[in-house]
């Protein structure tokens, strides 16, 4: 029996002996910090029907030896992915990529039994398992795409083997693992890469330069402010994100419960997608003013005392002034930002931090703004700054608690901000 054969006849993939679902294929992956062979007898004794193992470790034919797990395993989903035969939009980008996924999926599933990565299983290991947990009566796939360097998507595009592409955006995302702006433009474009060798499809934004130059010749559809299979403009008039849509003789106008303008072309994207693959106007409108953010990312809290709007999943310049901007905008008066350290910088870090510093001064901003870490901690701020967010809370703990206010948290995941909520 082949490893594909052996997948197609098990009930589920794990690669966790701490969740075994009976009948499951097991993969025994390595880390840093463990060898995941060492787990695969365990892994058949706890219900597994399959374990896959690159090292010896006993004798029982349902072990499967391959000679290096995690390829074994890209390999498998990308065959998946094939005997699927589905159409599979694939999205990359700097910010955005996880509430484009939802809203895409949300719009297609109207229409069309729809899956999409779970959570934020978007690396070299979490797009072969998202692929793997596709059900086979599905029609349609949204498949996340994250890279912190090059050649990272270009390796994920030719496992899921998307046709259809999209690059939310272009920003100051893993500066570091990219080395820098150009470096970023040129790994995220990989995808187009992919979709031009392969005689795939894009949606692009047709009112960014980047795109537009990056796309050249490749098979496209787009939205853009006044030309593309939709047409766009904002229509809002509190801080969640509305936008008005024409597409050819019709026209109507969202109201989504997603914070921030920066959301606009998130909503726009979706309802881009869902025209191209015939969704009805009326159930892509629903299905956006329907979709409520969660996973910590612009999800508004009511708590005891406060409004809390939470966005410490991730963080980086881009979506830092954004987030800074938008909610400055309508919460002047009762706002409190509450900013944690940005990742994955690298070089960059100290002048990147600054920058928003700076940002939050020529806003006037300094008197309702607290910042957590110890890379703003290195900037020129001279107002409430703590190395860590344990001793945010310890100075909260002795002097109070905000009250009756608006509160931003952002910060980067390792900042850890969702822990203040218990004393906002």
């Amino acid at each position: 029996m082949t490893l594909f054969e052996a997948f197609l006849n098990s009930s589920a993939v794990t690669t966790d002996t701490r969740s075994i679902p009976e009948g499951s294929i097991f993969f025994g992956l390595k880390g840093a910090r463990f060898n995941g062979n060492d787990f695969a007898l365990q892994a058949l004794k706890l219900g597994a029907k399959y374990a896959v193992i690159d090292e010896m470790v006993g004798e029982d034919d349902r072990l499967i030896l391959v000679d290096n797990v995690l390829e074994a395993l890209q390999n498998c989903a990308r065959a998946y992915r094939r005997y699927l035969g589905i159409p599979i939009v694939g999205l990359t980008g700097s910010n955005g990529k996880t509430t484009n996924k939802e809203l895409f999926q949300a719009v297609l599933n109207t229409t069309f039994k729809t899956s999409a990565t779970a959570g934020n299983l978007n690396n070299h290991i979490g797009v072969p398992l998202s692929l793997l947990r596709i059900p086979r009566d599905s029609e349609l796939a949204v498949i996340e795409m994250g890279a912190n360097h090059q050649k990272e998507i270009a390796k994920l595009a030719a496992i899921c083997e998307p046709t259809i592409g999209y690059i939310t955006n272009y920003g100051k995302a893993h500066l570091e693992g990219f080395g820098g702006v150009e470096g970023i433009i040129k790994g995220k474009s990989e995808l187009y890469d992919y979709l031009g060798s392969s005689d795939g499809l894009a949606m692009v934004n047709l009112n960014d330069p980047i795109q537009i130059e990056k796309s050249e010749g490749i098979n496209q559809f787009g939205y853009g402010k006044r030309e593309g299979l939709i047409q766009w403009s904002p229509s809002s008039t509190t801080e969640f994100a509305g936008v008005h849509i024409v597409h050819r003789e019709e026209s109507y106008s969202i109201q989504s419960q997603l914070s921030g303008s920066f959301n606009e072309q998130n909503i726009v994207a979706a309802a881009c997608l869902g025209h191209h693959m015939g969704v009805d106007a009326k159930a892509i409108k629903s299905a956006i003013e329907s979709y409520a953010p969660s996973m910590n990312r612009m999800e508004w809290r009511q708590t005891a005392a406060n409004k809390v709007l939470l966005d410490a999943y991730n963080a980086n310049p881009t979506s830092m002034k954004l987030s800074v901007e938008s909610f400055a905008a309508w919460h002047k008066q009762d706002g409190l930002l509450v900013l944690g350290d940005m990742f994955e910088l690298g070089e960059e870090s100290g002048a990147e931090h600054q920058a928003i510093v700076n940002y939050i001064r020529e806003r006037k901003l300094e008197d309702q703004t607290l910042l957590v870490g110890k890379h703003f901690g290195a900037t020129n701020w001279s107002g409430l700054q703590f190395s860590t967010t344990e001793k945010l809370a310890n100075y909260w703990k002795e002097k109070g608690a905000p009250q009756d206010a608006s509160v931003l948290l952002k910060g980067s995941r390792g900042i850890a901000l969702e822990k203040l909520l218990l004393l906002l």
